[in-house]
């Protein structure tokens, strides 16, 4: 179901198209065999949007776990195996004008991209393996960012300032654009700077701090095009983004439900930053067009965790025991493709994409004075000395390292019958070879150290894709829809646990889809409805280890969802539009999935997955008077999320709630515009996401602000 974004009009107040270019080509929204919606820039200025949370919830099919800030992961038809964090790939795939932001491996950092700048954001429904590869079981996401303008000088600028319930201060946001051509319709050049503050809600009582887990986001991003002749565009791009977060946004529940309270003897802070280089070149040939990308991105991460909440302090030397993770990830990535051009009964699309990962994390518990301890003691360490149980008082250290190079060749060929029937066939081949290593260093526990090395491994396979449409006129269209994804496997990095794989194979998707597309009022009334039936095979399920609730990743049983989505988009009016998503979504096992930790020994066939709400509702009520000069405009969104389990085996849920915002601007100026907002008005609590039933991230308590904008063009 391809979607054109609500209130997407021209100046004159008509209804304008949407190209999507997450396809890999130019493709009007509306022609587009699948599952499509992207939110403009527009809407995202409307919403007052800063993050995935503002707006990729209210696209159907779609659930934001909304956990650390750069770890959060988006969830669509409900293919996820926790509301925490995968243990290896996510199942959304993430990508900055189609370039990957996601590697073949664990995720060190999930890039929510701050919208300030972004020309839409373009959400594919539905396993999109054909096209991107691993990662994409469920869709993926493409944010589409404005680049360079050889042709003028442009330049905007945001600033916002709010207020959040229970937050000891204000947030706020301060962002600019300028677009500065060097040479006039040749050379172009566009720099946006951002630095944003989220002031935080929570309440540790056991640092005293109020408001702790407060977020600061810092970003750079930079863009160069030349165009020597017509039919010639090489562009460059760089991204900067790093999020500072003071301490982790997880409630700890206990008998008041409705807790803004979480518990730990010190900060448990999360810093995470990416890095991304790109060069691309496009080329007119006459019977097609060329291009070719390449890019390198750098992923860093460092948080600790306060492991004393659970054990209390290590007796040995009665101070907290804390765990540290830091990693970091490099992926090299190449593509070349060449699409057919024009528009004749045929079109085609050839490319190929190699990726390299080099990504090491060491995970380690430290406990301070824990190796003057050991140096006092020898009899009791077997004479060994701190320097080698425990450098820098780290305890234990557990040591990951990926090496995975993917080749893969892919391409879709498309042919129109009678100019209403489109057969589209396609396919993608590839070959995965990975290197992974496990070691288990020497520790203060006198755990057997180990060093995990099963050698070279090496999958490969095809994915398919197929689709038909019928499009009889501009105004009907009915289409059907296979397509497959998948995800490679990985290592267990707390494998040291009794009863732990060291490993795991990979995991499928197999999508059957129909949809149709159809205006009932030609620009005044429109309707998206698609029905799907999804087969998910030999589930990557994230499981816990009792007592020190370690994390690990197993294969087993299967699943199966089935469901329908429906947009209606209405427009009484010129001044009037009021758009509505209806999500019904029934995800469960169809298989035994076993746990050897869990009673009976697994989930059984039948239960729910975690996070897989059966109901997801968006509406949104706009008014803008547009014959104004001030375009006074005021808007009321509404989202539900029913209630589903937050893990397999857990009895805490989460949705159940519902969330209302309200926007409103005005101009004051021919190039300023400034709103008032209020997020989450009625000031509802609901449980995001949550790895136990007795800790979890709930939704962030009322926020009232004013946003002033500025666009030179």
């Amino acid at each position: 179901m391809a979607q054109t974004a609500p209130n997407g009009d021209t100046q004159e107040g008509t209804t304008s198209e949407i190209v999507v270019t997450a396809m890999k080509r130019n493709e009007a929204a509306s022609d587009i065999a699948g599952s499509v919606s992207a939110v403009t820039e527009r809407d995202l200025q409307r919403l007052n949007a800063q993050s995935l949370s503002d707006y990729v919830t209210r696209v159907p099919g779609v659930v934001f776990n909304d956990y650390q800030p750069g770890v959060s992961e988006v969830v669509i038809r409900g293919v996820a195996s926790t509301t925490y964090h995968e243990a290896n790939q996510a199942t959304t795939g993430y990508y900055i004008n189609q370039i990957p932001l996601v590697e073949p491996g664990f995720p060190l950092v999930i890039p929510d991209i701050d919208s300030f700048d972004v020309k839409q954001v373009e959400v594919l429904r539905g396993p999109q393996g054909t096209l991107f590869g691993s990662s994409s079981l469920g869709g993926a996401i493409n944010y589409v960012v404005n680049e360079a303008d050889p042709s003028a000088i442009d330049a905007g600028a945001e600033g916002i300032l709010s207020s959040t319930r229970h937050s000891g201060e204000a947030s706020y946001a301060a962002k600019a654009m300028v677009n500065v051509p060097i040479v006039q319709d040749k050379l172009g050049v566009r720099v946006v700077a951002l630095q944003r503050y989220d002031a935080g809600y929570l309440n540790n009582v056991g640092t005293g701090q109020k408001g702790s887990n407060d977020l600061r986001v810092r970003g750079l991003r930079g863009s160069i095009v030349f165009t020597p002749t017509e039919t010639t565009k090489i562009s460059a791009l760089g991204m900067y983004q790093e999020y500072d977060l003071d301490d982790q946004t997880y409630v700890q529940f206990g008998a008041d439900p409705k807790t803004y309270d979480r518990n730990t003897n010190v900060p448990e802070y999360q810093d995470t930053e990416i890095q991304l280089y790109s060069l691309r070149l496009d080329q007119e040939l006459g019977f097609a067009n060329f291009t070719a990308v390449g890019s390198h991105t750098i992923k860093k991460a460092d948080l600790a965790f306060d492991d004393s909440i659970f054990g209390g302090n290590d007796p040995r030397t009665d101070t907290p025991q804390l765990s540290r993770s830091v990693g970091k990830s490099t992926t090299d990535y190449g593509e070349l493709r060449l699409a057919s051009s024009g528009e004749g009964p045929f079109t085609w699309l050839i490319g190929g994409n190699y990726t390299k990962l080099r990504s090491d994390s060491t995970d380690a518990a430290f406990v301070e004075g824990i190796g003057e301890y050991i140096d006092s003691n020898p009899d009791l360490f077997d004479g060994q000395p701190a320097s080698v149980l425990a450098p820098d008082d780290l305890i234990r250290r557990t040591v990951a390292s990926s090496r995975v190079r993917e080749l893969a060749a892919f391409g879709e060929l498309s042919y129109t019958f009678a100019d209403v029937v489109t057969l589209t066939v396609g396919g993608r081949v590839f070959e995965y070879k990975s290197r992974p290593r496990l070691q288990f260093l020497p520790n203060a526990e006198l755990i057997p150290p180990f060093d995990y090395q099963p050698g070279a491994r090496k999958e490969s396979g095809f994915v398919p894709k197929v689709s038909v449409t019928y499009k009889p006129s501009d105004r009907f269209m009915v289409y059907g829809l296979y397509s497959e994804g998948f995800r490679i496997g990985g290592i267990n990095t707390y494998a040291v646990a009794t009863g732990v794989p060291l490993d795991f194979a990979s995991d499928s998707t197999q999508n059957y889809e129909v949809g149709t597309r159809f205006e009932l009022v030609p620009g005044a009334m429109s309707f998206d409805i698609a029905a799907f039936h999804i087969k998910w095979n030999d589930i990557q399920s994230r499981l816990f280890t009792p007592v020190d609730f370690n994390a690990y990743t197993v294969n087993g049983g299967g699943a199966k969802i089935d469901g329908v989505e429906l947009s209606l988009t209405f427009r009484p009016t010129n001044n009037l539009s009021y758009t509505t998503n209806l999500t019904y979504n029934d995800a469960r096992l169809s298989s035994l999935l076993p746990d050897s930790f869990a009673p009976g020994g697994g989930y059984a066939a039948g239960t729910q997955l975690p996070g897989a709400s059966d109901w997801i509702i968006a509406n949104q009520l706009e008014y803008e008077l547009r014959s104004s000069p001030l375009r006074p405009r005021i808007s009321v969104a509404h989202r539900y999320l029913s209630k589903a389990p937050v893990a397999f085996g857990a009895a805490l849920e989460k949705g159940d709630y519902s969330i209302v915002d309200l926007n409103a601007s005005i101009r004051i100026a021919e190039k300023i515009e400034a709103g008032l907002f209020a997020k989450n008005l009625f000031d509802t609590y609901g449980i995001l996401n949550a790895p136990f039933s007795f800790a979890g991230s709930v939704t962030r308590p009322r926020t009232v602000g004013a946003s002033l904008r500025f666009g030179l063009r």
